[in-house]
């Protein structure tokens, strides 16, 4: 920034007090790459997502109808006395939550759509067929879904074996297991009676044809039915034309089965149900999901259903010819017929070039190894964070502000350098990125720095310093200055030896293809390599199933929305353990899930801290007097908690035509308490006085109890000081869900022989809030454990005693171990693309050794 530039070219901020923010001003340049750092919890996405992109996105959905207005997820107002010169914003924020399994990698992209086009207007048709519009390609429409599976790729019935699990049960002791439950289940078994079943004898003894008409019968007969009468007495009271208790209607289980699985609005129904379905490939696409006419249609030789299932790197080979309006003369047809309709030419040459420019986008963003048909949930966060990021690059808008959350978030260091390129291109469209960064590489490349701090929580929270990146240099108290002008490296350690190994052989699954893999035990190993290598499929997927699966231990399921039935059925997983398996009593996964998805769901449930803390509450004189137990402190259950909001804190108001806003609860103000819970006190405080500090304030205030102590010094050692006891699950990023679960862990009584699995646990952190976690993980280690992180973070890479690099590149480029080794080893290999980056780290401490 020139200091002769007008004040113009500035977003100016006056008095933000979004959450921890102390009524800051700050001036940011437009046109720029603004980086805003700081520990983790200082503030930083306060300002840039709290309080400028909330504002920008006010701003715009004031200026559309009321009407419009209510389909915008809305931010709410921040906290900010005025905001001037600020642009529209676009947000590419981590997703914190699971998107449908029907929106893919095509979809987020719209390529998708592009190529619906070219196959409808460019595609080589069977002769005779007639033209097909472009959304005769998509299996998500009546027009393009094939009519057998309905677009789903998969037909599911239900068969007696599903349905019927155990044939040795009555039909009384609930031998037809996909009925209902409960009374919906009792009322069919007595219509079963008055129908003149025997309900008493076990299954498999009944005749085939009634055991076919109580399972797949269409009928639906309604009769009288007697509740709580035996057999003999419905056969009695039918005689005697005995009033009933009530008339009831017939359903059989198959038609049970799949009407629940079509209607119901419950997803656990839903589950319910589908776990009596069986589901095989659609005999009519092949799995493919569209009509026959569809998948008649030809380009370049691939139907459209295997066109989506190329990785991106191959589609653009394919394209690029036709570009350029050099289409090959050798593939099946694909050029034919141009001679004869120079416009189909022009128009296949038009959106090859348009595909080809966006799929270079999503190339440079090292993303090539991804297909168009891969469904979103099984993307990484930042995977999505770059797809979405690649979309906008590509999008032409001008004049807005992009503001990013951690872009560089599951990135390997070389694929770091093509963020920063596709960054650059926005930044030249005339646009502005507000960027929320830990990563130093990203730092480094800024115009301009907002460092927040100095720590976390309420110790955080101002404006350290605003400018160009040079001058953080004098910032005495900036965290961020230590590591951003300071030699990266590491003081020299001497790695640990191997106490033995866990050998894993013949893995197969996504791109990895017969590996063999030995994990050494009792240390501490890093899994390395570029995105999209195979590292979270080696180690997040077949060795925790593995291992899980020798354990006994369940493995627990992905939490998905959309339909149970259209997650893609889990890869059968080829491989086993060979050896090490006596070594390992326990296996811990410490993943970035939510720790719950509702705001009842906190830190201090979470942790089984808040246990002791009612305990306390139960143990003073007021309540003992009252005779109130521990349970009349939980906010989940009725006798302690206010009665208008039950324990939420909040209520919901609804406005008309606008989107229901939640308000705190006129009745508690939002403590969560009734009047007469609140009347007890602990040292001064009450429970929800309690609830609303911080880890390091209630540190401090339960100093004598030494169980409430010991979790929150742990809490504190994996940085999470700043953190609000009660602050809802709702409310954290995944990398704090993922430290609190590691802080659970470590407050547990070290046992030893335990696997910690963690997928790259520094998302999320400062690099000062990195040598935390890197302490926390040693001492895990040296209590008698093995620890395995996926990461690209080099300083946990060197950290480490051992490291795994696979590679060499992403997808089909990936998949074989390429490096193995203590750091210094891996740092040496030529064939390591993670090598040159981790021998920088490595550098100064290799020449202390010589």
């Amino acid at each position: 920034m020139h200091s002769g530039e007008s004040k113009a070219g500035f977003v100016h901020v006056r008095g933000a007090r979004e959450h921890n923010l102390k009524n800051i001003d700050v001036d940011l340049p437009r046109d720029a790459l603004v980086v805003f750092t700081g520990v983790s919890g200082s503030g930083k996405s306060s300002l840039a997502f709290g309080t400028l992109y909330a504002e920008a996105q006010r701003r715009y959905l004031e200026s559309v109808s009321p009407y419009a207005r209510r389909l915008f997820h809305q931010m709410p107002v921040p906290e900010v006395d005025e905001i001037d010169g600020l642009p529209p914003a676009v947000a590419l924020q981590q997703q914190r939550g699971s998107p449908t399994t029907r929106s893919s990698v095509g979809s987020v992209s719209t390529l998708s759509n592009s190529l619906r086009m070219l196959y409808s207007r460019a595609g080589d048709y069977p002769r005779g067929q007639e033209l097909l519009y472009a959304e005769s390609f998509s299996p998500n429409t009546a027009e393009g879904a094939c009519p057998v599976c309905h677009g789903l790729g998969r037909i599911y019935d239900v068969t007696e074996q599903s349905m019927v699990p155990d044939d040795t049960l009555t039909i009384r002791e609930r031998a037809v297991a996909a009925w209902p439950p409960a009374w919906h289940g009792q009322n069919l078994r007595d219509i079963l009676v008055t129908l003149g079943y025997d309900v008493d004898k076990p299954w498999h003894k009944i005749s085939r044809k009634d055991r076919d008409w109580i399972l797949f019968t269409e009928e639906q007969p309604t009769v009288p039915v007697y509740a709580g009468f035996t057999p003999e007495e419905v056969r009695y009271a039918l005689k005697r034309k005995e009033e009933p208790s009530y008339m009831g209607t017939f359903t059989s289980a198959r038609r049970y089965v799949l009407q629940t699985f079509a209607n119901t609005e419950s997803a656990s129904m839903k589950k319910r149900v589908a776990q009596y379905m069986i589901g095989k490939d659609c005999p009519s696409c092949k799995g493919k999901r569209l009509r026959p006419e569809s998948l008649s249609v030809k380009f370049a030789g691939y139907d459209i259903a295997d066109m989506s299932g190329l990785p991106l790197k191959q589609l653009a080979e394919i394209f690029h010819p036709f570009a350029e309006g050099k289409p090959p003369k050798s593939t099946k047809g694909a050029g034919k017929g141009t001679d004869a309709h120079p416009e189909k030419a022009i128009v296949t040459q038009r959106i090859a070039q348009d595909l080809c420019a966006r799929l270079s986008v999503m190339l440079d963003l090292g993303l090539g190894y991804l297909a168009l048909d891969r469904s979103t949930p099984t993307l990484s966060p930042g995977e999505l964070q770059r797809l979405r990021l690649a979309t906008q690059v590509r999008s032409n808008l001008f004049g807005v502000v992009y503001v990013l959350d951690e872009p560089s978030a599951g990135l390997h260091p070389a694929d770091t350098e093509a963020l920063l390129k596709a960054l650059d291109r926005l930044k030249a469209s005339g646009n502005s990125l507000f960027v929320v960064e830990h990563s130093l590489d990203v730092i480094r490349h800024a115009d301009w720095i907002v460092d927040v701090g100095p720590a976390a929580g309420e110790k955080g929270g101002c404006v350290l310093y605003s400018g160009p990146p040079d001058g953080l240099r004098e910032i005495e108290n900036s965290q961020t200055r230590r590591y951003l002008f300071a030699q990266d490296s590491m003081p020299a350690r001497e790695p640990r030896t191997p106490q033995g190994w866990l050998r894993l052989k013949g893995i197969t699954r996504n791109n990895l293809k017969e590996l063999d893999a030995a994990f050494p035990l009792g240390v501490m190993t890093s899994v390395t390599g570029v995105s999209g290598s195979g590292k979270s499929t080696l180690v997040s997927q077949a060795l925790v199933e593995l291992v899980a699966d020798a354990l006994g231990h369940e493995v627990p399921a992905e939490a998905e929305e959309g339909d149970e039935l259209q997650q893609a059925a889990p890869v059968t997983l080829e491989g086993r353990i060979t050896e090490g398996l006596e070594n390992i009593k326990r296996l811990v996964r410490v993943d970035q899930k939510p720790i719950g998805r509702t705001p009842r769901s906190n830190l201090a449930t979470y942790t089984g801290l808040f246990d002791h803390v009612r305990k306390l509450f139960a143990a003073t004189k007021t309540a003992r007097a009252r005779r109130y137990d521990a349970g009349r402190f939980s906010f989940n259950v009725a006798k302690g908690r206010c009665e208008n909001c039950e324990g939420e804190g909040f209520v919901m108001v609804e406005l008309l035509f606008l989107p229901s806003v939640y308000a705190p609860c006129p009745v508690c103000a939002g403590t969560r308490y009734n009047a007469k819970t609140l009347e007890v006190e602990y040292r001064g405080k009450n429970i929800a006085d309690v609830l609303n500090m911080t880890v390091d304030a209630a540190w401090e205030f339960f100093a004598d109890e030494a169980h409430i102590h010991r979790s929150l010094e742990v809490l504190r050692e994996v940085g999470l000081g700043y953190l609000r006891l009660g602050q809802p699950a709702t409310e954290l990023s995944g990398g704090e869900a993922q430290r609190i679960k590691l802080a659970t862990e470590l407050q547990r009584a070290m046992r030893g022989s335990m696997l910690y699995v963690l997928d790259e646990p520094t998302t999320g952190l400062h690099p000062a809030d990195t040598e935390k976690l890197i302490t926390q993980l040693h001492r895990l280690v040296d209590a008698g454990n093995t620890v395995i992180v996926v990461e690209h973070t080099m300083r946990v890479v060197a950290a480490s005693d051992w490291v795994i690099d696979i590679g060499p590149g992403a997808g089909d480029e990936g998949g074989r171990i390429v490096a193995e080794g203590p750091p210094a080893k891996v740092a040496a290999s030529k064939a390591s693309r993670t090598a040159r980056y981790l021998a920088h780290f490595l550098a100064p401490a290799m020449k202390n050794r010589e």
